[in-house]
């Protein structure tokens, strides 16, 4: 970590970026049905573009020089925000890098269902210092630095003590897409004989604190994106879990997050690397 910052620091920036991005949404919610590009079994949004500006804004009134990965195409953010007022030239500053979901959960909001948020982290060498996961519609803000605890709404927060996998809440995702990546029906029938019950919720970074919460004790989804997990993973280690990365294909990874009791457990029913 550069001498010049401190986790704390990074964290304030975090948390005022994705509650930027996240009150931009909320404010805006007459307007998601704004589509920006339709897919199959997906949509992107003029407000994904427009939160995004609005994160970026506040990273860099206080970092100005500091890289920054968001979801969204960077030309169309890059055009907002040369709208609104110039931008610098982004350049790595001492290896430290924000990335950014403006919204995670995107069809959820286009559907009016609640679970969505925006996720902001820093990272130095690839590593989350600080992040912080904003759910505006339900009033749910996660936050954790490197070296301190985990909190919902500044209260501390913590996995849950479940010690076996049959009595855990597994929560993923059920991509259309076909290939090594697919969440075919045979795994998903072989992990719901397994566990408790598996849910489909729709947003990563919220599933994953949703066990840093103690809600669930379980999370896997085999084709999620360095965006989605960067602020929950840290969140969800802080309260005392456990993060796997199992495979990654450029910014395309395999993740796992679970309470640390049932984590061997999962993974021994998990596709091999």
């Amino acid at each position: 970590m550069p001498n010049t910052l401190h986790p704390q620091q990074c964290l304030e920036v975090a948390i005022a970026a994705a509650r930027a991005g996240g009150r931009h949404a909320l404010l805006n919610r007459h307007r998601c049905h704004e589509v920006h590009q339709a897919f199959r079994h997906d949509v992107k949004l003029q407000l994904d573009l427009e939160c995004q500006a609005r994160v970026i804004e506040v990273i860099r009134a206080q970092f100005p020089n500091h890289a920054i990965l968001g979801e969204e195409d960077e030309a169309a953010v890059a055009g907002m925000l040369a709208a609104r007022q110039p931008a610098p030239t982004q350049i790595p500053a001492e290896n430290i890098q924000w990335v950014v979901d403006p919204i995670d959960g995107t069809v959820n909001y286009y559907h009016g269902l609640p679970m969505w948020c925006c996720s902001v982290a820093m990272q130095v060498d690839g590593a989350s210092v600080a992040g912080a996961v904003y759910a505006p519609e339900i009033d749910e803000l996660y936050t954790a630095t490197v070296d301190g605890p985990a909190l919902l709404n500044g209260s501390p927060i913590h996995v849950s003590d479940e010690r076996e996998l049959s009595g855990a809440i597994l929560l993923t995702g059920l991509s259309q897409k076909e290939g090594a990546d697919y969440v075919s029906p045979s795994m998903v029938e072989r992990l719901g004989h397994s566990v408790q019950k598996i849910r489909v919720l729709g947003s990563a970074a919220l599933d994953m604190c949703r066990v840093a919460r103690g809600h669930a004790e379980a999370y896997w989804e085999p084709a999620i994106y360095v965006w989605d997990m960067a602020a929950a993973g840290l969140i969800v280690e802080r309260a005392g879990g456990r993060v796997s990365l199992l495979n990654r294909q450029d910014l395309r990874v395999s993740f796992m997050a679970t309470n640390g009791h049932v984590h061997a457990a999962l993974r021994a029913l998990l596709p091999p690397l």
